[in-house]
């Protein structure tokens, strides 16, 4: 699979995302990686804000979304050919990221 940032051209938003196979649900490679691309988008790409676009009957990415402390936003758009996939934007800001990581580390 693959995790990390990433920001096409019109895409809504400066996005982590993760895609695994199947056979690695469940065992918290999603968190974990997420949780490390996000310190570095933060802290190396300068971000101040990270959406996850994530498919509303896609219950497992919610969860994920959930454990990284990302919110549900609403719905969002896609850039072409995207345009007509249904999609919800979960995110959060640096601010709050960098809180919830003092937090938890101390």
């Amino acid at each position: 699979g693959r995790v990390g940032p990433w920001q096409p051209e019109g895409w809504p938003g400066t996005e982590v995302g993760w895609a695994l196979l199947r056979e690695t649900w469940g065992r918290g490679y999603a968190t974990e990686a997420a949780s490390a691309a996000m310190d570095w988008a933060f802290d190396h790409l300068g971000w101040t804000d990270i959406i996850h676009s994530i498919a509303p009957d896609n219950t497992g990415s919610q969860q994920v979304a959930r454990r990284l402390g990302s919110s549900l936003r609403g719905p969002g758009k896609l850039p072409a050919p995207m345009e007509s996939s249904l999609v919800e934007l979960w995110g959060q800001g640096r601010d709050a990221w960098r809180a919830r990581r003092a937090s938890s580390n101390g």
